[in-house]
């Protein structure tokens, strides 16, 4: 199933399309597993690398979820997905940009804002001004959860990894965008970190001071091998997680403009009297 030489859309693009309308039309059901990378790869012989990337969009789009260890799955709930990524970059379309994150690693973030600021490095997009302030769980101590199955205790094991990842994505986030103002790309670009000491249960998304985002972690059980030692862990599955839109420009509802204001004040109250700062 090769795709259409034709075609002016890039590789990804195209092979995102067809999973998707395969998705949609139920050729593969909710809870289906998708073929794996490499085998999608040879279907629509393309690169591997292809693959990922149309894959990001689609889990980006809330249709896909991926399972460690296990694979990537059609989203059980495929009937309310509610993308994050065409909000950023239509944010990022607008003159000043901020974007306020609590949550876990920040990897969703880290995918969504990626495509959006690569054009402010190629000029195609040229906003004035880009803050972004990150609130995340401190991992250097104990948590509640993520936890072992066991006993339901802390396992630093699990949270040197959950840094790593962490750091590899909000540290990502924090160079790109504080580099785009040390070279003059954008007038004034910042981008903060903070740390606190609650557990992380949701994460919480609030574009231009005008859309929030927010989904609960589902936590779910499964295995991750410390060293040669395999451990049940009680994990947070941020890529599990539902999000649930509100706009302050909304016309059917009178609770958006509140959920709104009411999330800027919670993200505040957190940011400014709870939390310290912190470097990926």
């Amino acid at each position: 199933m090769a795709l259409d030489p034709d075609d002016p859309r890039p590789p990804y693009v195209q092979v995102a399309n067809a999973l998707r309308a395969a998705i949609l039309t139920k050729k593969f059901s909710a809870g289906d597993k998708l073929p794996s990378r490499n085998e999608l790869a040879k279907t629509y012989n393309v690169a591997p690398m292809t693959v990922q990337n149309a894959l990001r969009e689609l889990r980006d789009e809330g249709l896909i979820v991926s399972r460690q260890g296990s694979g990537v799955f059609v989203r059980e709930r495929t009937e309310r997905p509610v993308g994050l990524r065409p909000h950023i970059e239509r944010a990022f379309a607008t003159e000043h940009v901020t974007i306020d994150f609590a949550g876990f690693s920040g990897e969703t973030l880290h995918g969504a804002m990626q495509e959006p600021l690569d054009k402010i490095r190629e000029g195609r997009l040229r906003p004035e001004s880009i803050h972004v302030r990150i609130l995340i769980p401190d991992t250097t101590a104990p948590l509640a959860i993520p936890c072992r199955v066991e006993d339901l205790a802390d396992s630093p094991e699990f949270r040197a990894r959950a840094t790593a990842i962490m750091h590899r994505h909000i540290g990502a986030i924090t160079d790109t965008v504080n580099e785009l103002g040390s070279l003059g790309l954008i007038k004034e670009a910042r981008a903060t970190v903070r740390v606190h000491h609650a557990a992380p249960l949701f994460k919480l998304y609030i574009i231009n001071g005008e859309e929030t985002f927010f989904g609960f972690y589902p936590v779910r059980e499964h295995i991750l091998t410390f060293g040669d030692t395999p451990t049940p862990i009680y994990d947070l599955m941020g890529k599990d997680a539902i999000l649930f839109h509100h706009s302050a420009t909304d016309d059917d509802t009178s609770t958006g403009s509140q959920y709104v204001d009411q999330a800027q004040t919670w993200f505040n109250s957190m940011w400014n009297t709870v939390s310290t700062e912190f470097t990926p």
